[in-house]
């Protein structure tokens, strides 16, 4: 690539950013657009909404925003957002540390140097080619090469005391999560799965017999989980239908200025008068012990919750086996009430072990797949292949500024499109594989993710996209630092460009939130529907997590081979910082807490990069003929694999399990208070198959519901009349409702 097409690359993006961040320091200020850049605070009801009035400072862009953003406390990051921002803004405050020194080092070193490789009188910039800023200037055996191995020496060393800083820092906060949280229901109740069959007792009768016979002092109680049947469904369906009735009953009744009290059973039926009625019908069911129906349903009961009276007892019992079969009676901590994923709970345990092979395999398949268009991205990057595969555009690309541009911006905006595809996909595969927490299920796709990036982004594009040299790295395994060495320099203004595109141009999409700016503006102005400020938006740190550590690779990989990559990278950390802390604080709402488990994969995914970055330097040595800086390369390879061996038997347990001493101390504070009882009683309560916000009425609790799986047809005919009544029941009070207002307007 030409520096000219870089600094068209360059031009282009900066653009975009100033527009971007412009229109959204003015498109915040807007009354109607309040829905898409403060969600949270909306859902939480904290937002004190202004009039719509007109006036300038509205049309004007400012950076107040900023100043906000900056100077939010982490405590108060901690308490809107949760454990998890924390740990994602940290990995933030890390890069802009690490990349601070690297870029001094190697900006104000080891660029002259690699400048200056092969001939000392260069007075100019070339204009044809970046690689004079690369290590492939300097010569064989030269003595320069030392800069480059002490430039190294530094970086790592930095970078391991930055992370074992951050590693004791999250842990320690992880501790004050878990012991200065409120009562967690999780912590007291175990998921039991693979349960063993009886055809002389009902499944309910051996799970309690079970428990009681081998954790009879700790069990508490337990609560089935079947799967949910069609009828269920339908009765989901009333139930969402009703809850939208009531809310606008509710609001026409506001606007009358009548009492709420008349939507709460004084007349017409309760919001939850369908869950009602379904606890109702299952529970008669359930009492007759001979119906054949009921014995059927629990024989497609996949697993229980298992309640105990502490959290001690709920953590051994999941961690120790509960038979001689380890399949049988599989036992695991339960995930938070909001956090369940219970479309995964039916899946049989013994499906598991499959189904994780499965999507590995698709996963891999996939990666390989992509291959084609990583190929067509690299051929775009030359005139003379663009001009071979496209003949009909010859005459534009003789042209020097849309040959800049197809070259130097088309390629990373064409990757980062493609890409758009790959979260999905890999969310659905991390939902066939059979995480029962949304948590977990967003941590595996972050790690598919992240080995997509890895793999397709980084090495793909610095193999140049040919299969030959791809299978080479498997086939000879030896040859790669030597192959990487040659390869990585010459990618370095690509890998310029893509940060400039995918960085900071995404940044800025973010923060402006494209899609639900315009899905906003269509549905007030065009569909003229009321925004619903319901749904909330989490986080997505599936996708955002790889993007910045692939950006932390890129750095560590190119800082010594490429240093021009590091102010870009910079900026981007910079400006990350500050738009997530905006965007955390007022667009997304955390719906369930992971605990600050993504950053053990952070952790390791950054020690890769460093010794991936060692490997690398370690072939240019070998090419260069410097056998003493490779042996010096080898000692700090050893050094960071130790480093990172000490931190995980140092840390990594605190984010796989709970200890002794904080669950038996937690468990001895509430006995101590008299806390236990009531959290005993909120235990029964706290699970419910139906979705959060599904299965309650506005201001109240939610009830727990078992759902058993039947014959849809005989189901329906069963109870199709008894859900007529109870429709009609609320068109009657409706009714009535109407009566009562025309008789006090008459009077």
């Amino acid at each position: 690539m030409e520096f000219s097409a870089l600094l068209t690359s360059a031009g282009i993006n900066i653009a975009v950013c100033v527009l971007f961040l412009s229109l959204y320091s003015v498109l915040r200020k807007q009354p109607h657009n309040f829905s898409v850049y403060f969600g949270r605070r909306l859902a939480e009801e904290k937002f004190q909404r202004q009039d719509d009035y007109f006036s300038f400072e509205r049309l004007l862009p400012t950076a107040g925003w900023i100043v906000k953003a900056y100077w939010c406390t982490e405590e108060e990051i901690r308490q809107v957002a949760g454990l998890d921002s924390v740990v994602f803004l940290r990995l933030f405050i890390f890069s802009i540390r690490i990349f601070s020194i690297t870029s001094l080092v190697c900006i104000f070193v080891v660029l002259p140097v690699n400048y200056h490789g092969k001939e000392m009188n260069q007075n100019h910039i070339p204009a044809d080619a970046l690689n004079v800023f690369t290590i492939a200037n300097i010569v064989e055996q030269s003595q320069k090469l030392w800069v480059h191995c002490s430039a190294l020496y530094v970086i790592t060393i930095s970078a391991c005391i930055l992370l074992y800083h951050e590693y004791k820092y999250i842990s320690r906060k992880r501790l004050q999560h878990v012991t200065g949280s409120p009562p967690n229901p999780g912590h007291f109740t175990v998921l039991a799965r693979s349960i063993p069959r009886s055809d002389n007792e009902l499944l309910d009768d051996t799970i309690r017999n079970f428990f009681v016979n081998y954790h009879g002092s700790s069990y508490l109680s337990h609560q089935m989980i079947f799967r949910k049947g069609h009828f269920q469904k339908f009765v989901d369906r009333a139930e969402r239908a009703y809850r939208k009735f009531v809310r606008v009953r509710l609001s026409v009744s506001e606007r009358h200025g009548r009492s709420n009290m008349s939507r709460c059973g004084v007349c017409g039926v309760r919001a939850s008068s369908f869950q009602l009625y379904r606890n109702k019908f299952i529970e008669a069911k359930k009492s007759d012990l001979t119906n054949p129906e009921v014995v059927e349903a629990q024989k497609n009961c996949p697993g229980a919750l298992v309640f105990f009276k502490t959290r001690y007892a709920a953590v051994v019992a999941s961690r120790v086996l509960q038979s001689s079969n380890p399949m049988l009676w599989v036992t695991d901590l339960a995930p938070e009430p909001r956090d369940v994923y219970w479309s995964n709970l039916w899946i049989p345990y013994r499906q598991i072990w499959l189904r994780k092979l499965a999507t590995l395999a698709a996963s891999v398949v996939f990666m390989f797949v992509f291959i084609i268009p990583v190929a067509f991205v690299q051929s775009m990057m030359q005139v003379e292949q663009l001009k071979r595969m496209f003949p009909s555009l010859t005459g534009i690309l003789n042209k020097s500024f849309f040959a800049r541009v197809i070259t130097g911006y088309l390629p990373s905006v064409t990757l980062l499109l493609s890409l758009y595809t790959v979260p999905p996909l890999m969310m659905l595969f991390s939902s066939i594989e059979g995480s029962i927490s949304r948590s977990g299920r967003k941590r595996s796709a972050c790690l598919k993710i992240l080995l997509f990036n890895i793999w397709n982004v980084f090495f793909v594009n610095v193999l140049s996209g040919s299969v030959i040299n791809q299978f080479n790295v498997f086939s000879r395994p030896k040859d790669m630092p030597t192959m990487l060495a040659q390869l990585v320099p010459k990618q370095a203004t690509f890998f310029i460009t893509y940060v400039l595109t995918s960085g900071w141009a995404s940044l800025c999409s973010e923060i402006l939130q494209v899609y639900n700016l315009v899905y906003n503006f269509f549905s007030r102005f065009i569909c003229c529907c009321h925004q619903n400020t319901e749904y909330v938006y989490s986080f997505p740190y599936h996708t955002e997590v790889p993007k910045i550590l692939l950006f932390n690779l890129l750095g560590f990989t190119f800082s010594i081979m490429a240093p021009l990559i590091l102010p870009f990278l910079l900026v981007y950390f910079c400006l990350g910082y500050l738009v997530y802390r905006n965007q955390i604080l007022n667009v997304y709402y955390p719906k369930y807490e992971m605990g600050g488990k993504l950053w053990p994969i952070m952790h390791n995914t950054i020690v890769f990069s460093l010794v991936l970055t060692q490997v690398i330097a370690l072939g240019v040595f070998t090419i260069k003929h410097s056998p003493v800086a490779a042996g010096f390369t080898i000692l700090l390879l050893v050094g960071t694999v130790l480093f990172n061996e000490y931190c995980r038997h140092r840390f990594s347990r605190i984010f796989e399990a709970y200890s002794a001493q904080d669950v038996i101390e937690l468990d001895r504070d509430d006995e101590q208070s008299g806390r236990m009882q009531e959290i005993h009683q909120h235990l029964l309560d706290a699970y419910s198959q139906t979705p959060p916000g599904e299965g309650s009425s506005r201001g109240g609790s939610q009830v727990p519901i078992e759902l058993i799986m039947e014959d849809p047809a005989q189901e329906a005919s069963e109870s199709s009349q008894e859900l007529c009544d109870t429709v009609q029941e609320v068109s009657e009070a409706h009714d009535h409702d109407h009566i009562v207002e025309d008789k006090a307007h008459s009077v």
